[in-house]
């Protein structure tokens, strides 16, 4: 008889094999690490307040409207975030599985992705505002998403969450009428 595991051992498993296959190899060219470091950055809190603040400020009625989504967006699920990282308590890789980190990691806990999250928030949000630049805003962002795991501090699991995340979140909020 075949005993399986339960789900969630099977999907941690998948998720620490995806990562072992795409995390930057530690022989990778430093042009390559820094690359990728650039992009993860886009997603990070200063990069993501000027993405909502910028416009909001600086931007026609229609372009104000979507940055305040987009604000309010980037809040809501950055809360949603922190919640689930203080209780599901899921050790970043860089703890469990033998590799180099690329990145300051800004807390030892890894699931969901809060960069991941960040920046597909705004991006998702303006996409729904202005379908035009939907493709390579959701693009860009999914793009930082894949950098949180090539630098070591993210299985791709938590990267898909956060980008849930996100997602759901201003789903809600343009049902709502915001």
């Amino acid at each position: 008889m075949i005993v399986r595991a339960p789900l969630l051992h099977r999907l941690d498993a998948r998720d620490r094999a995806l990562f072992v296959r795409w995390v930057l190899d530690e022989l990778a060219p430093a042009r390559t690490a820094r690359g990728w470091r650039v992009l993860t950055h886009t997603g990070g809190f200063r990069a993501s307040i000027a993405a909502v603040l910028v416009p909001y400020f600086l931007g026609a009625p229609v372009l104000s409207g979507a940055a305040f989504t987009a604000g309010l967006a980037l809040l809501l699920s950055h809360l949603v975030v922190q919640l689930v990282k203080r209780r599901v308590l899921r050790a970043r890789p860089g703890l469990r599985v033998d590799t180099a980190v690329y990145v300051h990691t800004p807390d030892q806990f890894s699931f969901p992705s809060g960069h991941s999250c960040a920046v597909m928030s705004v991006a998702f949000a303006y996409a729904a505002a202005f379908p035009a630049l939907a493709v390579p805003l959701v693009s860009v962002s999914t793009l930082v998403g894949f950098s949180r795991v090539r630098l070591g501090v993210h299985y791709p699991g938590d990267v898909v969450a956060g980008q849930a995340i996100a997602m759901l979140t201003v789903l809600g909020l343009r049902s709502l009428g915001v």
